[in-house]
């Protein structure tokens, strides 16, 4: 097992807090770790982190066997649990899969209760995605400055690539969709939005909405530590989800801007 320690003094407990690495490694732990650090920097640095049900410890594994994902458990309850399944050296894929369930994890979603759940989840999945994507933006740019291997600034632009080509994929479903050409797409596709227990083509379109908005804003990223703060977590009818994410966020004193703009940006067109 390799272990990062604290990151920051006084910084936000998801930065601050021990990263465990376990698992069937092809590459040495120690390098996974380093870059699993800086994903986590990228994704989170410089954002209020209003949660207090966030984990103590990450502890991420390579399981080739499964998919990634946040394995839900009732031990060590103070610890998030995430599964990887990445190649030899595979850094992009890495941060990317590290990303979206980090994703998951700073909206709660990381202990035996965060079952997913229609008719909501594809919002967390959307969220999630972009979170990742937002993050790998930033490790590109932060890779070509200060690699973490010496002479590897260049890789910065591998992971640009790989994040283009992500992009590229989504805006072209959200095209075929009529995303952003037609006034109804989510009345039209609402019902398979809600009944997909994932991220499904159609979250994949609504992310080409909702990225740019939080690369051009990302304060408002702060408001997803206040998501699943209510017992039905997202196995509510969406205007009560919304309701409640709002309530949350008034509690928890973020701005609550990002669920008004997922109703007002995805939700009515």
């Amino acid at each position: 097992m390799i272990s990062l320690g604290r990151t920051k003094a006084g910084s936000a407990p998801i930065l601050a807090n021990p990263v465990e690495v376990r698992g069937e490694w092809h590459a040495p732990p120690r390098s996974a770790a380093l870059v699993i650090g800086r994903m986590r920097e990228a994704c989170c640095s410089g954002i209020r982190m209003v949660s207090d049900r966030q984990p103590q410890i990450l502890r991420i594994e390579n399981c080739p066997a499964g998919p990634p994902a946040v394995w839900l458990h009732r031990d060590a309850s103070d610890t998030a649990i995430i599964h990887v399944d990445v190649g030899e050296r595979a850094w992009t894929q890495l941060a990317y899969q590290f990303g979206h369930e980090l994703g998951h994890v700073v909206s709660n979603s990381w202990d035996s209760e965060a079952k997913p759940s229609a008719p909501c989840q594809w919002v967390e999945e959307m969220i999630a995605e972009s979170f990742s994507l937002r993050g790998l933006a930033n490790l590109a740019a932060a890779w070509e400055r200060s690699p973490p291997f010496p002479g590897d600034a260049g890789y910065g632009k591998e992971i640009s690539h790989y994040r283009d080509n992500i992009l590229a994929q989504y805006n072209q479903i959200a095209s075929s969709q009529g995303l952003g050409t037609s006034s109804s797409w989510f009345t039209r596709n609402r019902s398979t939005l809600e009944g997909f227990v994932g991220l499904s083509d159609h979250a994949k379109a609504a992310v080409s909405i909702l990225l740019p908005a939080l690369m051009a804003r990302p304060a408002l990223l702060e408001d997803i530590g206040a998501l699943n703060c209510w017992p039905e977590r997202a196995a509510l009818p969406l205007d009560a989800y919304l309701s409640r994410w709002r309530a949350s966020c008034k509690s928890l004193g973020s701005a609550g801007l990002l669920p008004d703009l997922i109703k007002t940006t995805i939700c009515s067109r």
